[in-house]
């Protein structure tokens, strides 16, 4: 497959069993069916072989861990070769001893392990203590080389970032893919759940609009809760696929599992840049001071 200019992403939104084997069974299917659907990339949600392992910090977690390129990247490069598309699959990742990253591979259409990105903004937070088993990444903002030409990759609390957004798209990356982990915790989601949903997708439809690209994001679903006790996390789903002017191309519900297929049409974020040409009127020499944590 040649890199086209329209092609359609496959955004897999699922549950996660307690089975890493099972889970990856069940993205193994999807991906099959995603490609029977026309889907020439696919993507998996942040940390799929488990179900969520930061809601609590315990160091046996760390056994979940496996290198790049391992088990799952060997597994999922014999799917892409066969189906013919690329994936996207979020992984824990054991380094070496002590070092751990949350990390998502691009295996290419021939199988290829096309690249890695190691997640940099690390959260911890109630629920989310990715602090206690991941390093920040350390291989900087990516566009990788794709059968369907340069896409990027961030990983959930990067989400939040414009910059992490900015350097990606700069770096040439049409599509911005997330793959993510988030939800909401019980207690809050009466009071809060419509306005996080929200704001959540409201940053990302704006990373699409402020770099002209596509921004696809894909969540797990289900409640999950920590084997110590505990509300746990009741993950939202709502992954979306949006156009370069942050208009909804598809979206998914927040309850059900689904494999949500949608196009990219790389001539229409052509044309508006054309029109809306952000990139170019970047004022690259009034930034100093960017990369202060604050200007005090």
């Amino acid at each position: 497959m040649s890199a086209s200019k329209r092609f359609k992403v496959g955004l897999v939104q699922m549950a996660m069993t307690p089975d890493p084997d099972e889970n990856l069974r069940r993205a193994v299917g999807q991906i099959e069916a995603a490609a029977d659907g026309g889907a020439d990339v696919v993507c998996l949600p942040e940390l799929f072989r488990y179900p969520y392992p930061c809601q609590r910090e315990d160091p046996d977690l760390f056994d979940l861990a496996e290198p790049v390129p391992g088990p799952t990247t060997d597994a999922l490069g014999k799917i892409a070769k066969t189906t013919g598309i690329v994936v996207i699959a979020p992984l824990f990742e054991r380094r070496t001893e002590g070092l751990y990253h949350n990390t998502a591979a691009v295996i290419d259409a021939d199988g290829r392990l096309a690249g890695v990105y190691r997640k940099m903004h690390i959260p911890d937070d109630p629920g989310y203590y990715e602090k206690f088993y991941f390093t920040p990444g350390d291989l900087g903002f990516q566009a990788f080389t794709t059968a369907v030409g340069p896409i990027g990759v961030l990983v959930c609390w990067d989400q939040w970032y414009p910059e992490a957004a900015r350097l990606t798209a700069l770096r040439g990356a049409n599509v911005l893919f997330y793959p993510t982990a988030i939800g909401w915790h019980p207690h809050e989601q009466a009071d809060f759940g419509p306005s996080q949903l929200d704001a959540w997708r409201t940053v990302q439809r704006g990373h699409a609009i402020a770099n002209g690209v596509y921004v696809a994001a894909v969540n797990r679903v289900g409640h999950e809760t920590p084997t110590d006790g505990g509300a746990g996390i009741r993950f939202w789903g709502s992954s979306f696929l949006v156009d370069p002017l942050g208009q909804l191309v598809a979206a998914a519900g927040t309850d059900d599992e689904q494999t949500l297929l949608a196009e990219v049409d790389l001539d229409r974020l052509e044309d508006i840049r054309r029109n809306w040409p952000f990139l170019r009127d970047r004022r690259i020499d009034a930034y100093a001071g960017m990369d202060q944590r604050f200007l005090d």
